[in-house]
């Protein structure tokens, strides 16, 4: 086929982006520094209000978060307030339509990938018929559909748990996510970001707040449950430092290349919450002979999404660090600023911008299949219809 380029050759990359996101800076800054090349950014809001867009077929077409843009935001979701929690089935819907869009380049996310990351119960079921170790869930598979908070209940009881994490099945960066869980007394608790106000909307909020008012929380749940919602057994976590500790592992080309240790004093160790990152070296310490298990977990979760170049999986560490399980797998999980390669993972040296360069320059062009625009009808842009 005309247009490919040797092993190592200067690349044409293209990146689907919000031009003005750090994430495009940090990614050419790394696409510079690894060698010859061109970088042609391709805005989302374009392809949004145009209905796609083409690429050439020798473009190396990388997709990245339409996150944090409010006008891309009101094309997907269709409200006026960022921080409006509601609209996250909208968003995916649209989202799906906006990536089956794309025409033509070779891509490093495969749409029908992303139909599944992004859907927190498809993923679930992925990971789990893989056999990779995930925490139980009544909703996996999108075969239970959860109406309102007596739904959420009901599903507790018949699984039997006591503590659980209900999630947006379409979230990220803990919108919508709530930890609930039940006293010895019966009495229901909830922690979150959402804050709900006094008209009965939702909005997300850098502050963690607690609720104990059951009826509080099922006028959030019942307010959320429309976009979807998933439901999976809260693990107990390992602990670092007297806070709550989960990982974040960034698999690029199926090697597991970088590692961030995030902790709290709260359920949600989402850095942008109050989350700290914590000691890796200790984890490594504490983990002992099981760290490689911890990587091959992941690379294992990755591998369930083979067309995609780079996730970032978050990883849940039992009390003891000897047992891990896979909370979400993300597609845009990438973001870790100054954060190198692990030892050993052949990313030494590099952040994970410029591991995903390099894996691209060291393999063939035809590792990465030209994409024609996804017809109506296929997986990735249907599989809202289910949700």
């Amino acid at each position: 086929m005309g247009g490919l380029r040797r092993r190592g050759a200067p690349v044409r990359w293209a990146v689907v982006a919000n031009g003005e996101n750090r994430r495009v800076d940090l990614f050419r800054a790394a696409a510079a520094k690894a060698g010859p090349g061109a970088l042609r950014v391709v805005e989302w809001r374009d392809v949004l209000r145009d209905g796609g867009h083409d690429f050439a077929d020798d473009e190396v077409v990388r997709l990245d978060s339409p996150g944090e843009n409010a006008e891309v935001d009101r094309l997907l979701r269709g409200a006026d307030e960022p921080t409006r929690v509601e609209g996250s089935a909208r968003w995916y819907a649209g989202f799906l339509d906006g990536v089956g869009s794309l025409r033509g380049g070779r891509r490093l996310d495969d749409p029908a990938d992303l139909a599944v990351l992004f859907d927190k119960r498809l993923c679930h079921a992925r990971l789990d018929a893989a056999g990779v170790p995930v925490p139980q869930s009544p909703t996996s598979g999108a075969l239970r559909a959860v109406e309102d908070w007596s739904g959420v209940r009901d599903l507790m009881a018949e699984a039997s748990l006591r503590r659980v994490f209900v999630k947006l099945a379409h979230g990220s960066s803990a919108s919508g996510v709530l930890a609930v869980e039940t006293t010895a007394a019966g009495r229901i608790r909830a922690t979150t970001s959402v804050e709900r106000t006094a008209d009965g909307a939702l909005h997300n909020s850098l502050r963690i707040r607690r609720y104990t008012d059951e009826a509080r929380i099922a006028a959030i749940v019942d307010a959320l449950a429309p976009d979807g919602l998933h439901i999976e057994r809260w693990l107990p976590k390992a602990s670092l430092g007297g806070r709550s500790a989960d990982l974040r592992i960034v698999v690029v080309a199926g090697r597991a290349t970088h590692a961030v240790v995030r902790t709290s004093r709260s359920p949600l160790t989402n850095l942008h919450l109050g989350g700290a990152r914590g000691d890796l070296a200790a984890v490594r310490a504490l983990s002992g002979d099981r760290w490689a298990e911890a990587l091959s977990i992941s690379e294992r979760a990755a591998a369930c999404f083979p067309g995609t170049l780079c996730v970032g999986v978050d990883l849940l560490p039992a009390v003891g660090w000897r047992r891990f399980a896979v909370g979400e797998v993300n597609a845009f999980g990438d973001l870790l600023p100054r954060l190198t390669g692990l030892p050993g993972s052949g990313a030494e040296g590099l952040d994970t911008y410029a591991a995903q360069v390099a894996a691209v320059r060291s393999r063939s062009p035809e590792d990465f299949p030209v994409r024609p625009a996804l017809p109506l009808d296929t997986p990735a842009r249907t599989a809202h219809a289910s949700a």
